[in-house]
């Protein structure tokens, strides 16, 4: 598809004036804009005069070029007197060994400067692939981290964008492994704003039954070794019936009264002497230890299981105490066996019994108490240095999730280490072509130093003036200054009093003659050439020439392009912007220019509600729908009015255009007189019936009537209504003026003519 081929200038924003963030796209090597006076043609050339709001090519700035505007600020700044215009250096055709010699300098200097663009162009590249790498490399730090991150909010601040995170990770110099659940453990209680220390789980006593005084009594059979003939007659009876005597006269032996407690007989005489003399000493001290013991033992217990259970009051939340109450309710379970145990020793004391072990489940429920403990003096230590906590707990994140990200560092790295290598080798490449540069330009500028003078730019300028039949004034060089011109009269005198024309045109002169050349005799930029509005107040034959001076620059601007043409030498302006409101000026410049569309360009710049617009000139080919063309916004002033009314909505400036275009069309083209067309339109019975709107039994409608009489009103007095005409005052609808306007047209039979104005199609 056919597009515009872009020049050094590629886009325009503007934002002055009257222009309010309009841009200005399709810009290409020669760019016609044509607007009204007042419409905003000088914003635009001052915008690119001041490179606002200028979008250039890559590489390119308004340092590489001349940019050279030709307007008002233009004429004013080098001819407020005429005699100090700075000289013109004009390279010289004369020397052909040095031209060509310049000429091949100049033309390597292009090579390296192509050759250096092109490095630069690749350094961006490169620099381009770095930042993609970066971007890619903060992606997958946080993709990979996502959940970690979350889970370690607290230790993030400061790290939450994928920047700023990719970045700690590359500042991280120590990357380490650490346990997961120790880095848990250790942010959930630094973080923990409730966090604080608790004491210690203690362990029961050293002692154990083991080694309290009778313990030994439990293995023994304790029966007395009295003598007695009732101690005889229980031993025959066996061990069981002394424990039964026994336990029955120690629960009994207060309360019988003199009565066997079982048969209610009265017990013989010295009962109870004989019931002790069957127990002996060393049975009754056995008997009182064995009760010692069982009291011992009881408040061993009790004491064990006081401690061990207050261990469970107030523990740290995050201690796992399963385990431990296991071993606990095992340990209370295994000591109330044993209590029974010994109770039933006390009532039997010859009968053996044997304890459940105890003292194993102690030294596991202590090395229980031992890691518990271990736990809470870290969390301990922990609230004690909340502070250092903290910082240690977000080093040792930060240390392993640089561990876990090792191979996207690895690869991260080595990709930047590569692309930078390349980036230093593009680098002192470019830095040798600059010096390159450097030294031909020093070459060509000493060359053109010897080639160079200002004298032929004089020469020129007054064969124009000679030519053009301006033969009241010529441009001298000032005597005794050097590179300075004077305009001066035929007698010698200073030029004074030219005429608006005159000055115009011999600036116009000056102007093209610095494009041309250079204001040094040392360098020669290619030029951003702007011309706005340059044949004002001139005469025809002014007017002509600097229309085929313009075109002269047309061509040589397009000697960029593939359209070169041999007849016009140079390609030293490398893009053109032509701004004008001159109908004859513009028609004159752009004829034969409209079929050059990847390297030409038509704008119209138009003002409405003290708004400006710029709109590209372009619409599907006729002879290909799918590409565009362009078309010239003006093909005479009057078809211009027409393309003006299309776009404008605000009422009166649309009623200016519409009384210039019945003005010219019926007045001047048609020869009417302005009261023959109120009286063909208004008072016409068939004509008239067609504004006055009826409905029978209504009032009639006058409004398309009043808005005709108005308008044709208006043609004869352009400055405003008078004389009780003020309907366009209390009418603000330019529609209804644009319809009214229409059946105007109809009414004088011109419908035909309209619709070729307004580009509608009628069929034969």
């Amino acid at each position: 598809m056919q597009r515009k081929v872009p020049s050094a200038i590629e886009k325009i924003t503007l934002n002055r004036a009257t222009f309010t963030n309009v841009p200005i796209d399709g810009l290409t090597f020669v760019n016609f804009f044509y607007g009204n006076n007042g419409a905003g043609k000088s914003s635009i050339a001052h915008a690119i005069e001041k490179n606002d709001g200028i979008v250039w090519a890559d590489g390119k700035s308004a340092a590489d070029y001349d940019v050279l505007v030709y307007n008002q600020d233009f004429i004013n700044e080098n001819f407020v007197n005429y005699s100090d215009l700075k000289g013109v250096f004009i390279f010289g055709e004369e020397d052909i060994e040095a031209k060509n010699k310049i000429s091949t300098l100049t033309d390597e200097k292009k090579r390296k400067a192509d050759e250096r663009q092109a490095a630069l162009d690749d350094w961006s590249k490169k620099k381009a692939l770095i930042d993609t790498a970066l971007s890619d490399f903060q992606s997958a730090c946080f993709s990979k981290t996502a959940d970690i991150r979350k889970r370690f909010d607290k230790c993030m601040d400061g790290k939450k964008q994928k920047k700023n995170f990719a970045e700690a990770i590359l500042d991280e110099k120590s990357p380490t492994e650490h346990d997961f659940s120790e880095l848990e453990r250790l942010y959930n209680v630094a973080f923990d704003e409730t966090a604080k220390a608790y004491t210690e789980l203690k362990k029961a006593g050293a002692t154990t039954y083991g080694n309290l005084p009778g313990k030994d009594l439990l293995d023994k059979v304790i029966v007395s070794s009295s003598d007695t003939p009732f101690a005889r007659f229980l031993k025959a009876l066996g061990n069981t019936a002394s424990d039964w005597v026994r336990d029955g006269h120690t629960h009994f032996t207060g309360t019988a009264g003199g009565k066997c407690p079982y048969c209610q007989q009265t017990l013989p005489a010295g009962f109870e002497t004989e019931i002790a003399a069957c127990f002996d000493e060393h049975y009754q001290q056995d008997i009182r230890d064995l009760g010692q013991f069982q009291d011992a033992y009881s408040q061993e217990i009790a004491e064990i299981t006081r401690v061990l259970k207050a261990n469970l009051t107030d523990v740290m939340p995050s201690v796992d105490l399963q385990a431990y109450q296991e071993k606990l309710a095992l340990l209370e379970s295994n000591f109330e066996i044993n209590r029974q145990r010994i109770a039933e020793k006390v009532k039997e004391p010859s009968k053996i019994v044997s304890l459940e072990d105890t003292d194993t489940l102690l030294l596991e429920i202590g090395a229980l108490i031992d890691d518990i403990n271990k736990r809470i003096k870290e969390n301990n230590d922990i609230v004690a240095a909340k502070r250092t906590s903290k910082a240690k707990c977000k080093t040792e994140i930060m240390q392993h999730l640089a561990f876990m990200l090792t191979a996207e560092v690895t690869s991260y790295q080595d990709k930047v280490t590569r692309l930078q290598n390349e980036i230093d080798d593009i680098i002192e490449r470019g830095k040798k072509l600059k010096a390159k540069i450097t030294d031909l330009t020093k070459e060509i500028s000493d060359l053109n130093k010897h080639n160079a003078n200002t004298e032929a730019a004089i020469d020129s300028i007054n064969k124009i003036l000679r030519d053009s039949g301006f033969q009241g004034f010529s441009i001298r060089a000032k005597e005794g200054v050097e590179n300075v011109y004077e305009v001066v009269r035929k007698n010698g005198d200073i030029a004074e009093n030219l005429s608006e024309g005159e000055r115009n045109f011999i600036a116009f002169l000056y102007f093209y003659h610095r494009v041309r050349g250079s204001m040094s005799s040392e360098e020669l930029k290619e030029k951003i050439v702007v011309i706005d509005d340059p044949v004002s107040s001139m005469d025809s034959t002014a007017l002509f020439l600097v229309s085929a001076i313009v075109r002269e620059m047309i061509n040589v601007c397009r000697n960029n392009t593939e359209y070169l043409n041999p007849q016009v030498p140079g390609d030293y302006i490398k893009q053109l912007f032509i701004l004008t409101h001159n109908v004859y000026f513009h028609r004159e410049i752009t004829y034969q220019q409209v079929g050059y569309f990847d390297c030409a360009s038509f704008y119209i710049i138009r003002k409405n509600d003290n708004i400006s617009t710029v709109k590209l000139c372009t619409r599907p080919s006729k002879e290909t729908p799918t590409e565009k063309e362009n078309y010239n916004p003006v093909q005479n002033s009057y078809a211009a009015l027409w393309d003006e009314l299309r776009d404008i909505e605000s009422t009166i400036p649309a009623l200016n255009v519409m009384r210039r275009i019945l003005e010219y069309y019926f007045l001047q083209l048609c020869g009417y007189e302005g009261s023959d067309l109120r009286t063909i339109v208004l008072e016409k019975k068939e004509n008239r019936d067609k504004f006055i709107k009826q409905v029978e039994g209504e009032q009639p409608d006058m409004t398309d009537y009043q808005l005709a009489s108005s308008l044709l009103a208006y043609i004869n007095n352009p400055n405003g209504i008078s004389d009780g005409l003020n309907y366009v005052e209390d009418c603000d609808d330019a529609d209804a003026y644009k319809r009214v306007f229409q059946m105007i047209f109809d009414a004088l039979g011109q419908s035909q003519h309209y619709k070729m104005m307004t580009g509608q199609r009628t069929k034969s």
